[in-house]
C-alpha cells in the first residue's frame, strides 16, 4: 500500500500516536468506563483531562502566571468578532483599530472588526511583511491586530527580528492581538510581548472544534454590552472554561497532541524540524522557474507553503500524479489557485522528501 502523506491547510494532519493512543482509549478512558465523548464535562474524569492540557499547554509556550487560557468553540473566523467584542467596552466610541494586512485571513479580520469599531489598514501587503517603520499606526489605538502566519498567502512575520519592536514607541499602551492559528507550537514566542492571542486547534494542535485564546489578566472584563454571555472572556475565564459545555473531545485530543510535542522536545524541537522541513521544500521550489513561490524569502511560512506551476495547463496532471504517490490535498485555495503543501508539526520529514523528490519527478529534473 502506498505509504500517505496529508498535506491538508486543515483540518490537518495529527500525530500517528496520538490517533493510535485516541483509538485505544474510545470505548474506555483509563478503566473509567466511559468514553471521552460520554464524560460530563464538569465531572472529575474530564476536569483531569481538562486540567492536563491547560497545564501542559501554558508550560510548552512558556505562558505566564498573569495570561488566563481558555478554550472555546467557534474557530479562529469567529474570533474576528469576538475580539473586538472584548476590547472595546472601555473604549470610547468611535475608536480604532490598527490592522497589518498580509493575506486572506488579514482582510476576514478587518472586515468583521469593522462592525464594531473604525477600522485603519496600517500596512498592506501580502507576499511580505511590510517594515514596521513604513506602519502607518493610529494614536491610542484600541489594539493593533496581526495575522503572524497567513495559510492561504504563505506569509509569515519573521518573529527572529521581533514582532513587532518592541520598543516602536508608538505601540506605547496598545494591545497586541495575534492570530496564531496556522503557527502556533511551531516556534517559539514571547507571550508576554501580546495582549490577547488566539489559534484554532484544526493546524497544529488537534480536531476542529476548538479555539485556543491567551488573555492578559487586565484586558478581562471590558467586554461591550453586546456580547454574548458564553463569549465573554472575562466570564469563560472565571469558569475555567466550563460557562458552556466546552467541545470536550476535541480538548482531550488537544491534550494528547500536547504530551506527544513534550516527549519530542517541546517548542524548541518542533522549530528545529521546521526550519529543517522548510528549507529543504523551498530549495527545491526554487531550484529553476518550473514552479514559483512568490513570497519573499524573508516571511516565507514555515508552515503552509504556497506555490505555481509556471505552466498551470499541467495543474490537474500534477495533482493526479500527487494523488497516484500518496501525496494528498496539495491543491491550493480557491481564492489563489495553485498549490500549497502544509508541513505542520505532525507532518514528518519523510512526507516532505517524499513531495520533494516528486517535485523533481514532475520536472524531469
Amino acid at each position: 500500500m502506498t505509504h500517505i502523506y496529508n498535506f491538508s491547510a486543515g483540518p490537518a494532519v495529527l500525530p500517528k500516536e496520538v490517533l493510535t493512543q485516541a483509538a485505544a482509549e474510545m470505548l474506555d478512558w483509563h478503566g473509567s468506563g466511559m468514553s471521552v465523548m460520554e464524560m460530563s464535562h464538569r465531572g472529575p474524569e474530564f476536569m483531569s483531562i481538562y486540567k492536563a492540557a491547560e497545564r501542559d499547554l501554558r508550560e510548552l509556550l512558556a505562558v505566564p502566571d498573569n495570561y488566563k487560557i481558555l478554550f472555546m468553540q467557534g474557530g479562529g473566523l469567529s474570533q474576528n468578532a469576538l475580539v473586538p467584542l472584548n476590547l472595546l467596552g472601555h473604549k470610547p466610541a468611535g475608536a480604532t483599530i490598527d490592522f497589518i494586512h498580509t493575506g486572506s485571513w488579514s482582510a476576514k479580520s478587518i472586515k468583521e472588526a469593522g462592525k464594531y469599531a473604525n477600522v485603519n489598514i496600517a500596512a498592506s501587503c501580502t507576499t511580505a511583511v511590510p517594515p514596521q517603520r513604513e506602519w502607518r499606526l493610529t494614536p491610542g489605538a484600541a489594539y493593533l491586530h496581526m495575522c503572524t502566519n497567513e495559510t492561504i498567502d504563505g506569509v509569515e512575520y519573521d518573529f527572529d527580528g521581533g514582532v513587532p519592536d518592541a520598543a516602536d514607541p508608538r505601540l506605547d499602551g496598545v494591545p497586541l492581538v495575534a492570530d496564531m492559528s496556522s503557527h502556533i507550537l511551531s516556534r517559539a514566542i514571547d507571550v508576554s510581548r501580546y495582549g490577547v492571542i488566539f489559534a484554532g486547534a484544526q493546524k497544529n494542535i488537534g480536531p476542529a472544534g476548538v479555539t485556543i485564546v491567551i488573555i492578559r489578566d487586565d484586558l478581562l472584563g471590558q467586554a461591550l454590552p453586546a456580547c454574548p454571555s458564553a463569549f465573554d472572556f472575562k466570564l469563560v475565564a472565571d469558569n475555567e472554561s466550563m460557562y458552556n459545555t466546552p467541545p470536550t473531545y476535541g480538548i482531550y485530543i488537544a491534550g494528547l497532541v500536547f504530551q506527544w510535542l513534550k516527549a519530542q522536545g517541546g517548542v524548541a524541537e518542533m522549530e528545529r524540524r521546521a526550519r529543517v522541513k522548510a528549507e529543504l521544500l523551498y530549495a527545491a521550489l526554487d531550484v529553476d522557474d518550473f514552479y514559483q513561490n512568490r513570497v519573499a524569502p524573508a516571511n516565507r511560512s514555515r508552515m503552509n507553503v504556497p506555490f505555481y506551476l509556471k505552466d498551470e495547463s499541467r495543474n490537474e496532471a500534477f495533482l493526479a500524479g500527487a494523488k497516484a504517490r500518496g501525496l494528498l490535498q496539495l491543491k491550493g485555495h480557491k481564492s489563489v489557485g495553485g498549490m500549497r503543501a502544509s508541513i505542520y508539526n505532525a507532518m514528518p520529514i519523510e512526507g516532505v522528501q517524499a513531495l520533494v523528490d516528486y517535485l523533481n519527478e514532475f520536472a524531469g529534473r
